[in-house]
């Protein structure tokens, strides 16, 4: 079984003549990843790195660059990706199966997530607690806003996020999307190129890929500074812990759980009762970096030593497995 990418590039058995040892090589030996890729997207994805001094300059020579003048270059030559395209006119796109909530406190000025979604024309709700639902409202459509039965429980994200385990299952879906409230949108990696969707529903593919399985506990996409667009990597990562964008099958005998670590915690869990996770990077998020905004977590668990007292708390929940350091 090959994917598109593997048919676009390589050549069948008898047309091998006038083919590269790469496209010839790609057929031979496909990708690992391919035997589940049929179907889905195309998705190419190379190592385009000199990675030595004298490979550097063997290959500026080799293109009539000055060695000493530049320390990178595109061959042939690829134009300035803009990441940021906030400007692109609003649209529609296919609906997804699984209905996705948001979940968020204290960050009604800077609504990053629920914003991208409403710029693609994807539904979702953004979870709230009470004290903050008319401001919530007044930032963003009314009838998107779901207000908790509670508020200030001290525990994180946990209590939310159960709260929409059942809401979800209440109103008969198989899986449920939870995202975290700060990705500024999402991204279309391919062919060395990290594209900001804005015509499609980048959840749809990924829904579709995990219900080929009875496994897949939990899928999503990967954060778009950890996937190099310059180096080779597959479209997808299994097992693997998943982050901040979830499809979370309710067929998990399993709940949120503790203050902390709380998407590490139920990675781990799934993987060690054997399920499966996908981390995909033919589709990412522009997780905005731990830290870099006020509100969530960064107000209630961040603060002083609230980095240690949550990496111990997950060596205390996994000691089999984690331990923890001070770098």
């Amino acid at each position: 079984m090959k994917d598109d990418a593997a048919r676009a590039d390589a050549a069948e058995p008898g047309e091998a003549t006038g083919t590269s040892p790469l496209q010839r090589a790609l057929f031979d030996n496909p990708p690992a990843w391919t035997e589940h890729w049929d179907g889905m997207p195309v998705f190419r994805q190379a190592d385009v790195q000199v990675r030595t001094g004298d490979d550097r300059r063997a290959f500026l020579l080799m293109l009539g660059e000055a060695p000493g003048r530049v320390k990178s270059i595109w061959f042939p030559q690829v134009d300035y990706q803009k990441q940021s395209e906030r400007g692109a006119a609003a649209t529609v796109v296919e609906p997804g199966r699984f209905p996705i909530y948001v979940i968020s406190k204290g960050r009604w000025e800077q609504t990053l997530t629920a914003s991208a979604l409403q710029k693609l024309g994807i539904p979702y709700s953004i979870v709230v607690e009470p004290q903050e639902a008319d401001a919530y409202r007044r930032a963003l459509p009314a009838a998107r806003v779901l207000v908790l039965p509670f508020s200030n429980l001290g525990q994180g994200s946990i209590p939310a996020r159960n709260w929409v385990w059942e809401h979800a299952a209440a109103a008969g879906a198989a899986r449920h999307w939870i995202l975290d409230d700060n990705m500024d949108g999402f991204y279309r990696l391919h062919s060395n190129v990290k594209a900001r969707v804005i015509d499609a529903n980048p959840f749809v593919p990924i829904e579709q890929f995990a219900l080929r399985f009875t496994n897949v506990a939990l899928a999503g996409m990967n954060y778009e500074f950890f996937a190099d667009r310059r180096a080779a990597q597959p479209p997808f990562i299994l097992n693997t812990r998943i982050y901040s964008c979830i499809l979370v099958n309710h067929e998990l005998p399993y709940r949120w759980r503790g203050r902390y670590n709380e998407d590490t915690d139920l990675s781990l869990r799934a993987l060690k009762a054997g399920w499966c996770t996908v981390l995909f990077n033919a589709w990412l998020c522009k997780k905005m970096p731990t830290m870099s905004m006020r509100g969530g977590n960064m107000d209630e668990l961040y603060q002083g030593t609230g980095r240690l007292t949550m990496a111990e708390s997950l060596r205390e929940q996994h000691p089999d497995v984690v331990k923890t350091t001070i770098k």
